[in-house]
Protein backbone atom coordinates (compact mmCIF):
# COMPACT_ATOMS: atom_id res chain seq x y z
CA UNK A 1 0.00 0.00 0.00
CA UNK A 2 1.43 3.35 -0.99
CA UNK A 3 1.54 6.26 1.39
CA UNK A 4 -1.08 8.90 0.86
CA UNK A 5 0.08 12.07 -0.82
CA UNK A 6 -0.03 15.13 1.42
CA UNK A 7 -2.53 17.75 0.43
CA UNK A 8 -1.05 20.70 -1.41
CA UNK A 9 -1.28 24.11 0.24
CA UNK A 10 -3.78 25.19 -2.40
CA UNK A 11 -5.99 22.15 -1.80
CA UNK A 12 -5.82 22.56 1.96
CA UNK A 13 -6.70 26.24 1.64
CA UNK A 14 -9.65 25.41 -0.60
CA UNK A 15 -10.93 22.77 1.84
CA UNK A 16 -10.54 25.12 4.79
CA UNK A 17 -12.35 27.83 2.88
CA UNK A 18 -15.19 25.37 2.27
CA UNK A 19 -15.51 24.64 5.99
CA UNK A 20 -15.51 28.35 6.82
CA UNK A 21 -18.17 29.04 4.22
CA UNK A 22 -20.45 26.29 5.51
CA UNK A 23 -20.06 27.68 9.04
CA UNK A 24 -20.96 31.20 7.94
CA UNK A 25 -23.98 29.99 5.99
CA UNK A 26 -25.50 27.87 8.78
CA UNK A 27 -24.84 30.37 11.58
CA UNK A 28 -28.20 32.13 11.17
CA UNK A 29 -29.91 28.77 10.87
CA UNK A 30 -28.69 28.11 14.41
CA UNK A 31 -30.50 31.21 15.67
CA UNK A 32 -33.75 30.28 13.93
CA UNK A 33 -33.87 26.85 15.54
CA UNK A 34 -32.60 28.11 18.89
CA UNK A 35 -35.53 30.54 19.10
CA UNK A 36 -38.06 27.86 18.26
CA UNK A 37 -36.54 25.36 20.70
CA UNK A 38 -36.49 27.83 23.57
CA UNK A 39 -40.16 28.63 23.10
CA UNK A 40 -41.03 24.93 22.96
CA UNK A 41 -38.94 24.11 26.03
CA UNK A 42 -40.59 26.80 28.16
CA UNK A 43 -44.11 26.59 26.74
CA UNK A 44 -45.61 25.88 30.18
CA UNK A 45 -43.91 28.91 31.80
CA UNK A 46 -44.83 31.11 28.83
CA UNK A 47 -48.42 29.90 29.17
CA UNK A 48 -48.57 31.02 32.79
CA UNK A 49 -46.95 34.38 31.98
CA UNK A 50 -48.96 35.40 28.92
CA UNK A 51 -51.98 33.09 28.76
CA UNK A 52 -53.32 32.77 32.33
CA UNK A 53 -56.40 30.61 32.68
CA UNK A 54 -58.25 28.70 35.34
CA UNK A 55 -57.75 25.59 33.19
CA UNK A 56 -54.14 24.41 32.93
CA UNK A 57 -54.85 22.46 29.74
CA UNK A 58 -56.45 25.51 28.06
CA UNK A 59 -53.54 27.73 29.09
CA UNK A 60 -50.96 25.30 27.71
CA UNK A 61 -52.91 24.84 24.49
CA UNK A 62 -52.98 28.63 23.93
CA UNK A 63 -49.22 28.76 24.41
CA UNK A 64 -48.63 25.82 22.04
CA UNK A 65 -51.07 27.27 19.51
CA UNK A 66 -49.05 30.50 19.53
CA UNK A 67 -45.94 28.38 18.97
CA UNK A 68 -47.69 26.83 15.99
CA UNK A 69 -49.00 30.17 14.71
CA UNK A 70 -45.46 31.22 13.87
CA UNK A 71 -45.35 28.39 11.37
CA UNK A 72 -48.45 29.68 9.59
CA UNK A 73 -46.39 32.68 8.46
CA UNK A 74 -43.76 30.46 6.90
CA UNK A 75 -45.49 29.93 3.53
CA UNK A 76 -45.94 33.70 3.15
CA UNK A 77 -42.30 34.26 4.08
CA UNK A 78 -41.27 31.54 1.63
CA UNK A 79 -43.10 33.22 -1.24
CA UNK A 80 -42.14 36.84 -0.49
CA UNK A 81 -38.58 36.39 0.77
CA UNK A 82 -37.92 33.41 -1.53
CA UNK A 83 -38.69 35.57 -4.56
CA UNK A 84 -36.37 38.23 -3.15
CA UNK A 85 -33.52 35.72 -2.83
CA UNK A 86 -34.07 34.15 -6.25
CA UNK A 87 -33.97 37.62 -7.81
CA UNK A 88 -31.42 39.55 -5.68
CA UNK A 89 -29.13 36.76 -4.50
CA UNK A 90 -28.54 34.22 -1.74
CA UNK A 91 -26.26 36.41 0.38
CA UNK A 92 -28.60 39.42 0.68
CA UNK A 93 -31.53 37.17 1.57
CA UNK A 94 -29.66 35.36 4.35
CA UNK A 95 -28.68 38.67 5.96
CA UNK A 96 -32.26 39.97 5.78
CA UNK A 97 -33.76 36.87 7.41
CA UNK A 98 -31.24 37.06 10.26
CA UNK A 99 -32.29 40.64 11.07
CA UNK A 100 -35.99 39.73 11.08
CA UNK A 101 -35.46 36.69 13.30
CA UNK A 102 -33.54 38.78 15.80
CA UNK A 103 -36.34 41.36 15.99
CA UNK A 104 -38.94 38.68 16.77
CA UNK A 105 -36.76 37.15 19.48
CA UNK A 106 -36.14 40.51 21.14
CA UNK A 107 -39.86 41.22 21.21
CA UNK A 108 -40.71 37.98 23.03
CA UNK A 109 -37.82 38.41 25.47
CA UNK A 110 -38.87 41.91 26.60
CA UNK A 111 -42.68 41.88 26.58
CA UNK A 112 -44.13 42.28 30.13
CA UNK A 113 -46.52 39.59 31.38
CA UNK A 114 -50.31 39.50 31.26
CA UNK A 115 -50.55 40.74 34.84
CA UNK A 116 -48.71 43.93 33.85
CA UNK A 117 -50.15 44.99 30.46
CA UNK A 118 -53.16 42.72 30.08
CA UNK A 119 -54.27 41.41 26.69
CA UNK A 120 -51.52 43.34 24.91
CA UNK A 121 -49.00 40.82 26.31
CA UNK A 122 -50.19 37.73 24.41
CA UNK A 123 -50.80 39.84 21.29
CA UNK A 124 -47.21 41.09 21.30
CA UNK A 125 -45.88 37.58 21.87
CA UNK A 126 -47.98 36.42 18.93
CA UNK A 127 -46.54 39.27 16.82
CA UNK A 128 -43.03 38.16 17.73
CA UNK A 129 -43.80 34.56 16.78
CA UNK A 130 -45.33 35.67 13.46
CA UNK A 131 -42.25 37.73 12.63
CA UNK A 132 -39.99 34.80 13.48
CA UNK A 133 -42.12 32.52 11.34
CA UNK A 134 -42.11 34.91 8.38
CA UNK A 135 -38.31 35.07 8.33
CA UNK A 136 -37.89 31.35 9.02
CA UNK A 137 -40.08 30.59 6.00
CA UNK A 138 -37.10 31.12 3.72
CA UNK A 139 -34.12 30.74 6.08
CA UNK A 140 -33.95 26.97 5.77
CA UNK A 141 -34.51 27.03 2.01
CA UNK A 142 -31.96 29.79 1.48
CA UNK A 143 -29.33 27.91 3.48
CA UNK A 144 -30.03 24.58 1.77
CA UNK A 145 -29.89 26.07 -1.73
CA UNK A 146 -26.68 27.96 -0.94
CA UNK A 147 -25.03 24.78 0.34
CA UNK A 148 -26.22 22.76 -2.67
CA UNK A 149 -24.75 25.36 -5.03
CA UNK A 150 -21.31 25.43 -3.37
CA UNK A 151 -21.09 21.65 -2.84
CA UNK A 152 -18.31 19.68 -4.48
CA UNK A 153 -19.46 17.19 -7.14
CA UNK A 154 -20.65 13.95 -5.57
CA UNK A 155 -20.90 15.47 -2.08
CA UNK A 156 -24.10 17.46 -2.31
CA UNK A 157 -25.95 15.33 0.26
CA UNK A 158 -23.13 15.75 2.80
CA UNK A 159 -22.97 19.53 2.32
CA UNK A 160 -26.71 20.15 2.45
CA UNK A 161 -27.09 17.95 5.55
CA UNK A 162 -25.16 20.57 7.53
CA UNK A 163 -28.20 22.81 7.27
CA UNK A 164 -30.11 20.43 9.53
CA UNK A 165 -27.01 19.57 11.56
CA UNK A 166 -26.59 23.21 12.56
CA UNK A 167 -30.09 23.13 14.02
CA UNK A 168 -29.02 20.31 16.31
CA UNK A 169 -26.28 22.51 17.78
CA UNK A 170 -29.08 24.91 18.72
CA UNK A 171 -31.00 22.04 20.37
CA UNK A 172 -27.93 21.01 22.38
CA UNK A 173 -27.11 24.58 23.37
CA UNK A 174 -30.68 25.38 24.39
CA UNK A 175 -30.92 22.13 26.36
CA UNK A 176 -27.60 22.73 28.15
CA UNK A 177 -28.65 26.27 29.03
CA UNK A 178 -31.92 24.90 30.41
CA UNK A 179 -30.09 22.40 32.60
CA UNK A 180 -27.89 25.19 34.00
CA UNK A 181 -30.87 27.45 34.68
CA UNK A 182 -32.86 24.72 36.42
CA UNK A 183 -29.82 23.89 38.54
CA UNK A 184 -29.28 27.49 39.66
CA UNK A 185 -32.81 28.92 39.89
CA UNK A 186 -35.78 27.87 41.98
CA UNK A 187 -38.95 26.78 40.12
CA UNK A 188 -40.69 30.04 41.11
CA UNK A 189 -37.82 32.06 39.67
CA UNK A 190 -37.91 30.06 36.43
CA UNK A 191 -41.62 30.79 36.06
CA UNK A 192 -41.27 34.46 36.95
CA UNK A 193 -38.29 35.47 34.81
CA UNK A 194 -35.81 32.62 34.32
CA UNK A 195 -37.43 31.47 31.08
CA UNK A 196 -36.59 34.88 29.54
CA UNK A 197 -32.84 34.39 29.96
CA UNK A 198 -32.42 32.05 26.94
CA UNK A 199 -34.25 34.55 24.72
CA UNK A 200 -31.99 37.37 25.89
CA UNK A 201 -28.90 35.25 25.27
CA UNK A 202 -30.19 34.65 21.75
CA UNK A 203 -30.38 38.40 21.26
CA UNK A 204 -26.79 38.83 22.47
CA UNK A 205 -25.57 36.29 19.91
CA UNK A 206 -27.14 38.21 17.00
CA UNK A 207 -24.36 40.80 16.41
CA UNK A 208 -21.78 38.01 16.17
CA UNK A 209 -23.92 36.07 13.68
CA UNK A 210 -24.56 39.21 11.64
CA UNK A 211 -20.83 39.87 11.26
CA UNK A 212 -20.30 36.26 10.18
CA UNK A 213 -23.00 36.40 7.52
CA UNK A 214 -21.86 39.76 6.15
CA UNK A 215 -18.63 38.06 5.03
CA UNK A 216 -20.48 35.60 2.78
CA UNK A 217 -19.90 35.74 -0.97
CA UNK A 218 -22.58 35.16 -3.56
CA UNK A 219 -22.61 31.63 -5.03
CA UNK A 220 -20.97 31.12 -8.41
CA UNK A 221 -24.11 29.37 -9.68
CA UNK A 222 -26.20 32.48 -9.01
CA UNK A 223 -23.61 34.91 -10.39
CA UNK A 224 -23.38 32.85 -13.58
CA UNK A 225 -27.10 33.01 -14.19
CA UNK A 226 -27.86 35.35 -17.08
CA UNK A 227 -31.55 35.70 -16.35
CA UNK A 228 -32.78 36.41 -12.83
CA UNK A 229 -36.56 36.04 -12.76
CA UNK A 230 -38.68 38.86 -11.42
CA UNK A 231 -41.15 38.08 -8.61
CA UNK A 232 -44.04 37.83 -11.08
CA UNK A 233 -42.17 35.17 -13.09
CA UNK A 234 -41.34 33.26 -9.91
CA UNK A 235 -44.95 33.24 -8.72
CA UNK A 236 -46.11 32.06 -12.14
CA UNK A 237 -43.54 29.26 -12.00
CA UNK A 238 -44.87 28.21 -8.59
CA UNK A 239 -48.35 27.83 -10.10
CA UNK A 240 -46.98 25.92 -13.08
CA UNK A 241 -45.07 23.56 -10.78
CA UNK A 242 -47.77 23.06 -8.15
CA UNK A 243 -47.52 19.28 -8.39
CA UNK A 244 -43.82 19.41 -7.50
CA UNK A 245 -44.59 21.74 -4.58
CA UNK A 246 -47.26 19.37 -3.19
CA UNK A 247 -45.01 16.33 -3.60
CA UNK A 248 -42.18 18.17 -1.88
CA UNK A 249 -44.50 19.24 0.92
CA UNK A 250 -45.54 15.64 1.61
CA UNK A 251 -41.88 14.62 1.51
CA UNK A 252 -41.12 17.11 4.29
CA UNK A 253 -44.00 16.10 6.60
CA UNK A 254 -42.06 13.14 7.98
CA UNK A 255 -39.06 15.37 8.75
CA UNK A 256 -40.86 18.27 10.37
CA UNK A 257 -43.25 16.21 12.53
CA UNK A 258 -40.55 13.87 13.82
CA UNK A 259 -38.10 16.72 14.49
CA UNK A 260 -40.46 18.83 16.58
CA UNK A 261 -41.74 15.77 18.40
CA UNK A 262 -38.29 14.63 19.56
CA UNK A 263 -36.97 18.13 20.34
CA UNK A 264 -39.40 20.96 21.11
CA UNK A 265 -42.14 18.67 22.47
CA UNK A 266 -39.92 16.42 24.59
CA UNK A 267 -39.67 18.66 27.71
CA UNK A 268 -43.45 19.27 27.69
CA UNK A 269 -44.26 15.58 27.10
CA UNK A 270 -41.78 14.45 29.73
CA UNK A 271 -43.11 16.84 32.36
CA UNK A 272 -46.88 16.88 31.78
CA UNK A 273 -47.45 13.32 30.54
CA UNK A 274 -44.61 11.19 31.88
CA UNK A 275 -44.19 13.26 35.10
CA UNK A 276 -40.43 13.17 34.82
CA UNK A 277 -37.99 15.73 36.19
CA UNK A 278 -37.37 18.89 34.12
CA UNK A 279 -33.61 18.41 34.14
CA UNK A 280 -33.94 14.78 32.99
CA UNK A 281 -36.16 15.88 30.09
CA UNK A 282 -33.67 18.55 29.03
CA UNK A 283 -30.75 16.10 29.25
CA UNK A 284 -32.63 13.70 26.96
CA UNK A 285 -33.29 16.55 24.54
CA UNK A 286 -29.58 17.42 24.53
CA UNK A 287 -28.73 13.80 23.76
CA UNK A 288 -31.25 13.83 20.91
CA UNK A 289 -29.61 16.95 19.47
CA UNK A 290 -26.19 15.28 19.62
CA UNK A 291 -27.56 12.11 18.03
CA UNK A 292 -29.20 14.11 15.25
CA UNK A 293 -25.96 16.01 14.67
CA UNK A 294 -24.13 12.71 14.08
CA UNK A 295 -26.72 10.98 11.89
CA UNK A 296 -27.61 13.88 9.58
CA UNK A 297 -24.28 14.47 7.78
CA UNK A 298 -23.44 10.75 7.96
CA UNK A 299 -26.65 9.76 6.19
CA UNK A 300 -26.34 12.70 3.80
CA UNK A 301 -22.99 11.24 2.76
CA UNK A 302 -24.51 7.75 2.49
CA UNK A 303 -27.19 9.13 0.17
CA UNK A 304 -24.39 10.48 -2.05
CA UNK A 305 -23.18 6.90 -2.43
CA UNK A 306 -26.35 4.84 -2.75
CA UNK A 307 -28.96 7.42 -3.78
CA UNK A 308 -31.78 9.17 -1.97
CA UNK A 309 -34.60 6.70 -2.55
CA UNK A 310 -33.26 3.71 -0.56
CA UNK A 311 -32.91 5.83 2.59
CA UNK A 312 -36.25 7.58 2.18
CA UNK A 313 -38.17 4.33 1.69
CA UNK A 314 -36.34 2.35 4.38
CA UNK A 315 -36.76 4.87 7.17
CA UNK A 316 -40.36 5.79 6.48
CA UNK A 317 -41.24 2.09 6.67
CA UNK A 318 -39.24 1.66 9.89
CA UNK A 319 -41.07 4.63 11.40
CA UNK A 320 -44.44 3.19 10.40
CA UNK A 321 -43.57 -0.10 12.06
CA UNK A 322 -41.90 1.10 15.27
CA UNK A 323 -43.04 4.63 16.29
CA UNK A 324 -46.26 3.75 18.09
CA UNK A 325 -44.95 0.55 19.75
CA UNK A 326 -41.89 2.43 21.02
CA UNK A 327 -43.94 5.22 22.60
CA UNK A 328 -46.41 2.69 24.02
CA UNK A 329 -43.49 0.92 25.70
CA UNK A 330 -42.31 4.27 27.08
CA UNK A 331 -45.60 5.37 28.62
CA UNK A 332 -46.21 1.92 30.17
CA UNK A 333 -43.40 2.53 32.69
CA UNK A 334 -42.03 6.08 32.28
CA UNK A 335 -38.40 6.54 33.27
CA UNK A 336 -35.36 8.54 32.25
CA UNK A 337 -33.76 5.45 30.72
CA UNK A 338 -36.80 4.52 28.64
CA UNK A 339 -37.32 8.10 27.46
CA UNK A 340 -33.69 8.30 26.38
CA UNK A 341 -33.82 4.97 24.51
CA UNK A 342 -37.03 5.81 22.65
CA UNK A 343 -35.92 9.33 21.76
CA UNK A 344 -32.55 8.11 20.46
CA UNK A 345 -34.31 5.53 18.28
CA UNK A 346 -36.63 8.19 16.87
CA UNK A 347 -33.58 10.41 16.39
CA UNK A 348 -31.93 7.68 14.29
CA UNK A 349 -35.06 7.43 12.13
CA UNK A 350 -35.32 11.20 11.74
CA UNK A 351 -31.63 11.82 11.01
CA UNK A 352 -31.40 8.98 8.49
CA UNK A 353 -34.49 10.14 6.60
CA UNK A 354 -33.70 13.84 6.69
CA UNK A 355 -30.09 13.33 5.64
CA UNK A 356 -31.42 12.24 2.26
CA UNK A 357 -34.63 14.26 2.17
CA UNK A 358 -33.29 17.82 2.25
CA UNK A 359 -30.91 17.37 -0.66
CA UNK A 360 -33.58 15.43 -2.59
CA UNK A 361 -35.96 18.36 -2.18
CA UNK A 362 -33.31 20.82 -3.43
CA UNK A 363 -32.66 18.63 -6.48
CA UNK A 364 -36.38 18.38 -7.17
CA UNK A 365 -36.93 22.13 -7.65
CA UNK A 366 -36.33 24.03 -10.94
CA UNK A 367 -32.98 25.89 -10.63
CA UNK A 368 -34.33 29.37 -11.47
CA UNK A 369 -36.86 29.28 -8.62
CA UNK A 370 -35.07 26.81 -6.36
CA UNK A 371 -35.13 28.89 -3.18
CA UNK A 372 -38.80 29.83 -3.49
CA UNK A 373 -39.90 26.31 -4.45
CA UNK A 374 -37.88 24.60 -1.72
CA UNK A 375 -38.96 27.11 0.93
CA UNK A 376 -42.64 26.96 -0.03
CA UNK A 377 -42.77 23.16 0.05
CA UNK A 378 -40.91 23.02 3.36
CA UNK A 379 -42.85 25.81 5.01
CA UNK A 380 -46.23 24.42 3.96
CA UNK A 381 -45.38 21.09 5.58
CA UNK A 382 -44.15 22.83 8.71
CA UNK A 383 -47.15 25.16 8.89
CA UNK A 384 -49.79 22.49 8.32
CA UNK A 385 -48.21 19.61 10.22
CA UNK A 386 -44.85 19.96 11.96
CA UNK A 387 -45.25 23.26 13.76
CA UNK A 388 -48.45 22.13 15.42
CA UNK A 389 -46.98 18.78 16.52
CA UNK A 390 -46.78 19.80 20.22
CA UNK A 391 -50.37 21.09 20.14
CA UNK A 392 -51.72 18.11 18.15
CA UNK A 393 -49.93 15.63 20.41
CA UNK A 394 -51.28 17.35 23.54
CA UNK A 395 -54.80 17.38 22.11
CA UNK A 396 -54.69 13.72 21.00
CA UNK A 397 -53.65 12.62 24.48
CA UNK A 398 -56.38 14.75 26.07
CA UNK A 399 -59.09 13.62 23.63
CA UNK A 400 -58.29 9.90 23.58
CA UNK A 401 -56.82 9.35 27.02
CA UNK A 402 -54.02 7.45 25.26
CA UNK A 403 -50.62 8.75 26.34
CA UNK A 404 -49.00 7.04 23.34
CA UNK A 405 -51.23 8.89 20.83
CA UNK A 406 -48.31 11.05 19.54
CA UNK A 407 -46.96 7.85 18.02
CA UNK A 408 -50.01 7.72 15.74
CA UNK A 409 -49.30 11.26 14.56
CA UNK A 410 -45.73 10.25 13.76
CA UNK A 411 -46.96 7.22 11.82
CA UNK A 412 -49.21 9.48 9.76
CA UNK A 413 -46.21 11.67 8.94
CA UNK A 414 -44.18 8.64 7.88
CA UNK A 415 -47.00 7.52 5.58
CA UNK A 416 -46.95 10.95 3.91
CA UNK A 417 -43.20 10.66 3.35
CA UNK A 418 -43.47 7.17 1.89
CA UNK A 419 -46.29 8.10 -0.51
CA UNK A 420 -44.40 11.20 -1.66
CA UNK A 421 -41.17 9.27 -2.20
CA UNK A 422 -42.85 6.59 -4.31
CA UNK A 423 -44.78 9.19 -6.32
CA UNK A 424 -41.70 11.34 -7.00
CA UNK A 425 -39.56 8.43 -8.13
CA UNK A 426 -42.31 7.05 -10.30
CA UNK A 427 -42.79 10.40 -12.04
CA UNK A 428 -39.14 11.32 -12.52
CA UNK A 429 -36.17 9.35 -13.74
CA UNK A 430 -34.41 7.99 -10.66
CA UNK A 431 -30.87 8.43 -11.93
CA UNK A 432 -31.31 12.01 -13.15
CA UNK A 433 -33.48 13.65 -10.51
CA UNK A 434 -32.84 12.31 -7.03
CA UNK A 435 -29.23 11.15 -7.15
CA UNK A 436 -26.38 13.39 -6.20
CA UNK A 437 -24.85 15.43 -8.97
Amino acid sequence: MTASTPATPAAASSQQHGFRTVFRVVSGNFLEMYDFMVYGFYAAAIARTFFPSGNEFASLMLSLATFGAGFLMRPLGAIVLGAYIDHHGRRKGLILTLIMMAAGTLLIALVPGYQTIGVAAPLLVLAGRLLQGFSAGVELGGVSVYLSEIAKPGHKGFYVAWQSASQQVAVIFAGLLGVILHATLAPAQMDAWGWRVPFLIGCLIVPFLFLIRRSLEETEAFRARKHRPAPREIYRSMLDNWRIIIAGCLLVVMTTVSFYMITAYTPTFGKTVLKLDDVDNLIVTMCVGLSNFIWLPLMGAVSDRIGRKPLLVTFTILTLLTAYPAITWLVAEPSFGRLLMVELWLSFLYGSYNGAMVVALAELMPPAVRTTGFSLAYSLATALFGGFTPAVSTYLIHATGNKAAPGLWLMFAAACGLVATLAIFRQHNQAQTLRAA
